[in-house]
């Protein structure tokens, strides 16, 4: 299950890279900067999940409360 998060984060990586380049080369340098933009907030929030659930499998590891 960790592997497809890691896979998901990387697809959204290339095709954000690949969109950001097409905008680039297309002359809309600023609608390129807001994909980039969007692509790490949304990479951000698959993150934020993944250590939202570590810290919770830590706190039942060791019992904490």
């Amino acid at each position: 299950m960790q592997v497809q998060q890691l896979l998901r984060i990387a697809g959204v990586g290339v095709l954000v890279t690949v969109i950001s380049q097409i905008l680039t080369r297309a002359g809309r340098e600023e609608i390129a900067t807001m994909t980039t933009i969007a692509g790490l907030v949304i990479v951000l929030m698959m993150v934020v999940t993944l250590v939202a659930e570590l810290l919770s499998n830590v706190q039942s590891i060791f019992g904490l409360y």
